[in-house]
């Protein structure tokens, strides 16, 4: 699914991207270190944590599509940040547990 799709499916907006990154799988995760030990590659990251350090967890996990739930604004250092990793940001409204439900055709990562 790619982040195009992940913004229409969550009733959100692609803040940063072009659309076409992709997602092959879903993780719900806050802190960032668990992220970091549990999150696979090629997942979309859905999160309330908007800022640069969530943009470094999914370069490190090969992750490239945030969700930002709960409208959590991007701030500009973050938004730059993922533009120059290729990361796509989509924010959304939706809580974590309504964008797990949104995104359920999705596999849970495995790590």
């Amino acid at each position: 699914m790619n982040a195009r799709e992940i913004a229409e499916k969550t009733g959100g907006a692609l803040a940063v991207g072009s659309g076409d990154e992709v997602a092959s799988c879903v993780y719900v995760g806050d802190l960032l270190s668990d992220v970091m030990g549990h999150a696979g590659e090629d997942c979309a990251l859905v999160t309330i944590q908007n800022h640069l350090n969530t943009i470094a967890v999914c370069t490190l996990v090969g992750c490239q599509v945030i969700v930002l739930c709960h409208d959590r604004p991007v701030p500009p250092d973050m938004a730059e940040g993922a533009a120059r990793e290729e990361v796509a940001i989509v924010t959304t409204p939706l809580s974590q547990y309504e964008v797990a439900l949104a995104l359920s055709s999705l596999p849970p990562s495995k790590k």
